[in-house]
């Protein structure tokens, strides 16, 4: 078992070195990206509370050591994980991770690849695909904050998945990918590479689990989205991860001229767990939907930073974060709007809404705007408050538990964002979710 290495005196560990010399041949600007990746993590210092992209956050937690590698399941353990991880009926394509390892390779019909369209796992596409790779890969930094951890990912990253859809191909069914950890004190960095590119249309799915619910972990994402002209990309993430994980996202998105790009982010799981997301409007006519949901319980912590970079004019983009607490959970919610000097007749909201059912949960908001464009329509807006008093009455005048009364209202408060994935069966899937971590909580 390989301890994952926080010295400065390394620049990899050995593992990692054996998989660069091995799997990597021929790719040497792979591994000088993951060589800058360890430079710049351990240049960088552990964020600290003061910090303002820290703000609210308990960085007093933040821990990276006596984290290791997983070594690849055995065969018993893989025919469980692919069991377990059929979510869609008919998914395009299903590929599936155990600690950081691909147990389940994609396969696409003959159709879709009669079409041109790649679905792969990071480690073929670098065999198969290392010119597209290199255009598209962490080509934007991490800007709210996650720098240092996002430089971790970049210098441990081998696992993941590569969609590429061509121009015109449209696909009904979803593209679905699930990360399973399964080891304690495991450290995994799966990555999230999809293009659209013009007048495409695509749909993924991705699921985040444990196998345990309490076991140790430290999960490192990242997800680079790139819709071109009149693209049409949706992305519905689950965190689900166990409850005695770190984990951190840093998602960079960019939509070109019309294109429609619509994100769902649903959290559940981890002691703590920090999602950022940027978007990039660079084209007129583009229109980006940010969404996200969370149910924290505990003393989970949930922090969630996003921006919105209106660089071209004519273009909208509309979040929602809507968070259920209980217990001593704390949640945390930071979002800009950006709007460059040129971006002319922006249309751009964003809203924070938190349901406390707790006396102890505590949620944090902070929506700004930053505009240097004079014609604009723009706003922000932060909610926070318990269940409405008529509500509740009138279900436990009627004989229903408080428990219950409060679950099926907070249900109801998550619909509104449930109702935007645009796939009934795992919507489905996470309601049921939701529904056990109320039960446990």
């Amino acid at each position: 078992m390989t301890t994952l290495s926080t010295s400065a005196g390394n620049i990899l560990d050995q593992a990692t070195q054996k998989n660069l010399s091995q799997a990597q041949v021929g790719h040497d600007w792979f591994v000088q990206l993951k060589q800058k990746g360890w430079e710049k993590f351990t240049a960088l210092p552990m964020p600290i509370r003061t910090d303002e992209k820290w703000r609210y956050s308990d960085t007093r937690t933040l821990n990276l050591e006596n984290y290791h590698i997983g070594k690849i399941p055995s065969e018993d353990e893989v025919n469980q994980f692919i069991a377990q991880s059929h979510f869609i009926s008919r998914p395009a394509g299903l590929i599936i991770h155990v600690d950081g390892h691909c147990v389940l390779r994609p396969a696409i019909s003959a159709e879709l690849a009669a079409q041109g369209v790649k679905f792969e796992s990071l480690e073929d596409a670098l065999k198969h695909h290392p010119a597209l790779l290199k255009e598209f890969l962490l080509k934007h930094e991490a800007g709210l904050g996650g720098a240092k951890f996002l430089a971790l990912h970049q210098a441990y990253l081998q696992s993941g998945y590569v969609l590429h859809v061509p121009k015109g191909v449209e696909i009904k069914q979803p593209f679905v990918s699930v990360n399973w950890t399964l080891t304690e004190g495991v450290a995994i960095f799966p990555h999230t590479l999809v293009i659209a590119d013009d007048r495409a249309k695509v749909s993924v799915h991705e699921y985040n689990l444990s196998a345990k619910p309490n076991m140790k972990a430290l999960a490192i994402s990242a997800a680079d989205l790139y819709a071109g002209s009149g693209a049409n990309i949706s992305r519905f993430s689950v965190q689900g991860w166990s409850q005695e994980t770190q984990s951190f996202e840093i998602a960079n998105t960019s939509g070109a001229k019309d294109s429609l790009i619509s994100s769902v982010n649903a959290a559940l799981g981890s002691r703590r767990a920090r999602l950022e997301n940027t978007v990039r409007i660079e084209g007129p006519g583009a229109d980006v939907r940010l969404y996200g949901i969370s149910v924290a319980t505990g003393e989970q912590e949930f922090d969630q930073r996003t921006l919105q970079i209106h660089n071209a004019g004519k273009a909208k983009s509309d979040l929602l974060f809507k968070n259920v607490l209980l217990g001593k959970s704390r949640t945390i919610f930071s979002g800009l709007i950006k709007v460059a000097p040129d971006a002319q007749q922006t249309d751009a909201y964003q809203t924070n809404r938190n349901l406390l059912l707790s006396g102890e949960a505590e949620a944090d908001s902070m929506p700004g705007l930053e505009i240097e464009a004079n014609d604009v329509k723009c706003s922000h807006g932060a909610t926070t408050g318990q269940v409405n008093p008529e509500e509740l009455f009138y279900l436990l005048a009627r004989g229903i538990p408080l428990s219950v009364a409060q679950e099926l209202l907070a249900e109801g408060f998550l619909e509104e964002v449930l109702s935007k994935v645009d796939d009934e069966e795992s919507a489905s899937v996470v309601r049921e979710m939701f529904r056990q971590k109320f039960h446990q909580s």
